[in-house]
């Protein structure tokens, strides 16, 4: 039995891919284990995963489990472009910041970005990169990908992505959304997933689940069959299928069969709500001097500007979290869906001291 190594008290606030498990995760990983399954998606588990999806977004979807939100992303949108189109999102999109420009280097599409300062575009901002159709000289706009919850940690409405999914089909363009944190958008707005996904007119998503829970586990989805095409040799092609797929399946069902996606969700962005509260308190009481914010909070992520050297001085009493732009101070916090009160208030706490000490 391999002995455990690290130290099982630390609690951060970096990223909610620091967490663990959940127990119930864990236990349909171990019932799944039992016997034999066919491989490669064949199995009774990704079976049953096609009918829980479908129960969130309706009959004629298909599910494409996969390992990596990356890979989730890339072989979603290779499905939808042919090999000369382009990709519109914001600049602060996950696609474009975070991925080590797998969209580009492995699916061989071109990103158009666009500022937008809380996350989300809108008509206008596609606008910017929406142009070109028939230049031989210009990779061709002919998809918009949009990211629930964003970067940011802003939630997109329904009314929001309705209005950019109807904008973008105006322009013959499909609309792909990225939902790494798609349960704590939910879990914000209060509304079922399909109110902003199929129902707004989202094309294919990227469903997560390693964010709020799972090991390891994503899964494209295609809402609209006539926008997308050879996901069955993409998902290969990508490295993205699971030759004991049952064990990814198992996770999202555990999650999304019943409604533990939703209060993992709701967990998480409440511990952010009671961070963010308890700043905004001390900030009205004259308390933290110094202390602002960049965003606002509508999921489970808390976006702070800090004075020059608190950052570091918390990081040194060991609160592990990220800079966000260290040029003026930006950071970023994240709560998980096992981070406790307890643990909002010990930091909340050490914020309060540094701040003092300054």
């Amino acid at each position: 039995m391999t002995s455990q190594l690290h130290d099982t008290t630390f609690r951060g606030f970096a990223s909610d891919n620091y967490s663990g498990v959940h127990p119930a995760v864990l236990a349909a990983i171990q019932a799944a284990n039992d016997g034999h399954q066919v491989a490669y998606g064949e199995d009774a588990y990704t079976e049953r995963l096609q009918e829980v999806f479908a129960g969130h977004f309706g009959e004629g979807i298909e599910a494409f489990p996969v390992f990596n939100g990356t890979g989730a992303n890339v072989t979603g949108l290779q499905s939808m472009l042919p090999r000369w189109g382009a990709v519109v999102s914001a600049k602060t999109a996950h696609i474009n910041s975070d991925e080590g420009g797998a969209p580009e280097r492995v699916g061989g599409m071109k990103l158009l970005t666009v500022p937008a300062e809380d996350g989300k575009l809108t008509p206008e901002l596609i606008d910017q990169e929406a142009w070109g159709w028939g230049d031989e000289h210009r990779a061709q706009p002919l998809v918009v990908s949009i990211t629930q919850t964003t970067e940011l940690g802003t939630a997109y409405t329904v009314e929001e992505v309705r209005a950019i999914a109807d904008h973008a089909h105006s322009l013959g363009m499909k609309l792909h959304l990225d939902g790494a944190r798609i349960a704590n958008a939910g879990a914000s707005l209060g509304v079922p997933l399909r109110a902003f996904t199929r129902d707004a007119g989202v094309d294919v998503l990227s469903v997560g689940g390693t964010k709020n829970g799972a090991l390891g586990a994503e899964a494209v989805v295609v809402l609209n069959p006539e926008a997308s095409e050879g996901l069955k040799y993409l998902r290969k092609l990508n490295m993205q299928l699971a030759s004991k797929m049952r064990f990814v399946s198992a996770q999202l069902i555990a999650l999304y069969e019943g409604e533990l996606w939703l209060e993992n969700a709701r967990h998480s962005n409440a511990m952010a709500r009671r961070l963010r509260d308890a700043l905004d308190a001390g900030i009205a009481a004259g308390e933290l001097p110094g202390l602002g914010f960049s965003q606002e909070t509508q999921s489970n992520g808390v976006f702070a500007v800090l004075p020059e050297g608190v950052a570091d001085r918390l990081r040194e009493r060991g609160f592990r979290f990220y800079d966000w732009d260290a040029s003026r101070g930006e950071v970023r916090w994240m709560c998980s869906f096992d981070t406790t009160e307890a643990d909002i208030d010990a930091f909340v706490a050490g914020i309060r001291e540094e701040l003092a000490a300054r």
